[in-house]
């Protein structure tokens, strides 16, 4: 696992979506195949397995399983692999994990508990327990536009002092709130994102957990080298090289329009599973337009990456 002090598993990571037949079956294949495409080509150094961009609200738990299986097979032992176990069942998200930990992931993504909008001293709880229920490192996902609950700072500060508690992912879209936890904690924070990845680390976040990473990681490590190096300028104008690839991703469900990009380059993506539905013909003649103002070069002979 490839890491460093300020980063637990590293400065850049994509949240996989989780490759699937057109009849909805897991692509295994085409998941070890991704996998290494984003490690290899587009220089991610951490990569999260069924996160909610990977679609596990619909993929069972032995599902869950076998992918981090395969993903670890394909990436190795030092590229991190967090895998993602949050649930709106507290008892069912620390069975993921400790399912997780059995099979060699490095850390557990854990999202706020979706629909039951639990009160902060709840939250604290639920975060506590599935953090005490193994022994790896945890990132806690606020994003209350998807779970209809925020992580308020103070319970955030709090649930800091758990040694496992390590870092979040941070979709909250609030940078004074974010600027607060990390001037009161050592938690590591993530951009969960893309379009705030820049102005998160203006205020010391140090990576991302990222969706457009399939279609342009190369390009938000090189961000994140300029960054880091002080040559501010080079990273804001890869900043806005990359919006209209950080538009065109979510004009629909991320996993979705993320499937049908990565079909347009010739790479595995497939069907989606319900309530989702694949992107319509529209919806593939405006994201390939967003990808080539994005800059992404896409092989003519793919065609809009009907799924398969």
């Amino acid at each position: 696992m490839t890491t460093t002090t300020a980063a637990p598993f590293g400065r850049l990571m994509t949240a996989m979506i989780t490759p699937m037949t057109s009849d909805g079956a897991v692509d295994y294949d085409g998941a070890a195949t991704l996998a290494a495409y984003l490690v290899h080509d587009m220089r991610n150094e951490g990569l999260v397995v069924n996160g909610t961009t990977g679609e596990a609200p619909t993929t069972t738990d032995e599902e869950k399983k076998r992918l981090i299986e395969v993903v670890r097979e394909a990436v190795g032992p030092d590229v991190s692999i967090v895998a993602g176990v949050g649930t709106n069942v507290t008892a069912h998200t620390i069975e993921l994990a400790r399912q997780a930990e059995s099979v060699g992931a490095d850390g557990l993504l854990v999202v706020t508990p979706y629909y039951n909008k639990p009160a902060q001293d709840a939250l604290a709880a639920h975060f506590t327990a599935v953090a005490d229920s193994t022994g790896l490192p945890m990132l806690i996902y606020d994003i209350p536009g998807r779970s209809a609950v925020a992580v308020s700072t103070d319970t955030l500060v709090k649930v800091a002092a758990h040694p496992r508690i390590v870092g979040v992912k941070d979709a909250k879209g609030d940078l004074a709130a974010t600027s607060q936890v990390l001037s009161r904690t050592d938690l590591a924070y993530y951009s969960g994102d893309d379009a705030m990845n820049l102005p998160l680390w203006s205020v010391g976040a140090l990576g991302a957990i990222s969706v457009t990473g399939h279609i342009v990681g190369d390009r938000i490590h090189e961000m994140l080298d300029a960054f880091t190096a002080g040559r501010t300028a080079v990273a804001t104008k890869l900043h806005l090289s990359m919006l209209p690839v950080n538009v065109g991703l979510f004009r629909n469900q991320a996993a979705v329009l993320t499937k049908a990009a990565l079909e347009m380059l010739g790479l595995p993506g497939g069907g989606v599973r319900g309530p989702l539905l694949a992107a319509s013909a529209e919806e593939r003649r405006k994201l390939r337009e967003d990808l080539v103002a994005g800059g992404v070069k896409l092989p003519e002979s793919v065609g809009d990456g009907a799924a398969r």
